[in-house]
């Protein structure tokens, strides 16, 4: 479904005085035909204001781009509806790809052709059997805490309810000029128990030598801020949950260190709304391993 946002000026009158001046302000619209009228009282929403006397727009634009999770606008409540769709959010494991730029592609061969298998089965009947040889940190995949911490809970203990089911938020984060998500840039989210996607848009890049060039991160005190509100799981569409500038990975030792699954390289964040949606990011249930590429997915209310 086509999304719409709106671009505009805005002089705001108080009953009990003063006022407030905005310059190029932004904000999800619920259509492309809203009235000035119903978008101030968008914008008056959105930013709580209370005793309004009169809001002034001008310089008024509407274009096309994806909800960013307004306050009091379209995307503040979960999309309703009958059914569902599924949105596949993983990248496609092939042989001799780069996930991490400088760490080996997986390879691909046959352990027994289809043409050797005719001679074990009945006539007409074969059967195919690959081996795949690769790093744990191929396409996209879930970190779990044994990956940062020795004693960690391994890919085996992660407990279901950790990366199956999840309700989602999107953080969208496509525009911006800064690399680092910080806690303020969260901070308007209500993140406790849900699966944080920040939608970088960065995956644009994949396989190419762009990917992994100053690419976003998590910052910080971002996932100091998701940790102590009670984020279920973080994932991102980059190369990296953390910075990889230096040797420091203070989002992964935050995040995995309070339990909480890391899922890196996704894609399609876009196709997803702000709320609404439900996350499915399962490995297999590999023990004493940190790390494994899953199938993510998302069941989005039609």
């Amino acid at each position: 479904m086509t999304e719409y946002r709106a671009s505009f000026d805005a002089d705001v009158a108080f009953l009990n005085g003063g006022g407030l001046q905005t310059q190029g302000f932004r904000l999800d619209l619920p259509d492309a035909s809203v009235s000035e009228e119903e978008l101030a009282r968008l914008f008056v929403s959105h930013l709580g204001l209370l005793m309004v006397d009169q809001v002034r727009l001008s310089n008024v634009e509407v274009f096309v781009e994806a909800h960013k999770g307004s306050r009091g606008g379209p995307a503040a409540a979960a999309v309703t509806g009958e059914g569902s769709r599924l949105v596949d959010l993983s990248h496609v494991i092939e042989a001799g790809m780069t996930t991490y730029p400088g760490l080996p592609g997986p390879e691909i061969t046959p352990h027994l052709t289809r043409t050797d298998s005719r001679r074990l089965y009945a006539e007409g009947t074969e059967f195919t059997i690959d081996r795949i040889t690769m790093l744990s940190n191929t396409g996209t995949y879930v970190d779990s805490p044994f990956h940062r911490y020795e004693g960690g809970v391994d890919l085996a203990g992660l407990p279901l309810e950790s990366i199956a089911d999840l309700p989602v938020v999107v953080v969208r984060l496509t525009g911006t000029t800064e690399r680092g998500v910080t806690a303020q840039t969260l901070a308007p989210y209500d993140v406790t128990g849900k699966a944080v996607l920040l939608h970088t848009g960065w995956d644009r890049h994949w396989r190419t030598d762009a990917y992994g060039v100053a690419a976003p991160y998590l910052a910080e005190d971002g996932g100091k801020h998701l940790a102590d509100v009670g984020a279920r799981l973080v994932g991102i569409d980059s190369v990296n949950i953390d910075s990889t500038d230096g040797g420091q990975r203070p989002a992964h030792s935050i995040l995995l260190g309070a339990g909480i699954p890391v899922l890196e390289h996704l894609t399609n964040l876009g196709e997803l709304p702000v709320h609404g949606a439900r996350l499915h990011a399962v490995p297999a249930p590999v023990r004493d391993f940190g790390t494994f590429p899953v199938r993510a997915y998302a069941l989005v209310p039609r």
